[in-house]
């Protein structure tokens, strides 16, 4: 996965009654499924006198399954954590968590109208989302002799490349993070300036 995609800038929140029942959605953003946890986490704690506390979340790029979430916290199987992780999935947005929060009015809604509700939530509060766009990066090494160190100092910036740490020893090492979709013409740029002796290794890329 090398492209940019959207993902949230901020946390978002909006709140609906629907008949009687008081519904509050909270989303925000979740670069890992731990950050997904923590925000689940603090919304409840926030809520804890609320009757359900149903969230969903999918990190990664949008509409990516491999990092997905969802709970129904107590309502009937499939009417809350489906429904707001359905939305999710195809809203475009990657790396998002979303919470509903419901505190019961008394009046029951029915499965359909449970699923609209919570669905409904979360669509309005994407409505208002700010949003920036996630670059992808990587992580390598390259070792270069002596004699290419100025031309290739003079070249990271083309590749928007940002030096971590540098060893100066029998050759010289440089650990480096720049945007993934740069990587395969850095290699050749590199090749070509060091006539094919420079060795690269990518230790991690988004």
């Amino acid at each position: 996965m090398n492209r940019e995609y959207p993902i949230p800038a901020a946390s978002r929140r909006v709140d609906e009654k629907i008949r009687r029942s008081h519904f509050i959605t909270t989303v925000g953003p979740a670069a890992s499924v731990e950050e997904a946890r923590a925000f689940i986490k603090e919304v409840r704690a926030e809520f804890d006198t609320a009757n359900h506390n149903c969230w969903a979340y999918v990190v990664g790029p949008p509409g990516s399954t491999g990092h997905a979430g969802m709970s129904d916290d107590g309502e009937p199987h499939g009417t809350a954590g489906r429904p707001m992780l359905t939305v999710l999935l195809h809203s475009g947005i990657g790396d998002i968590v979303a919470v509903v929060t419901r505190f019961w009015g008394g009046v029951k809604l029915g499965k359909g109208g449970l699923v609209r509700a919570y669905s409904g939530g979360v669509k309005s509060a994407l409505e208002s989302l700010p949003r920036i766009e996630k670059m992808p990066m990587a992580e390598l090494e390259a070792v270069i002799g002596y004699s290419e160190v100025t031309l290739f100092q003079r070249m990271l910036p083309e590749f928007s490349a940002q030096v971590v740490v540098s060893d100066f020893a029998v050759a010289v090492s440089y650990r480096l993070q720049m945007p993934s979709k740069h990587v395969d013409t850095f290699k050749v740029r590199l090749a070509d300036l060091t006539n094919g002796q420079a060795q690269v290794t990518v230790h991690r890329a988004d």
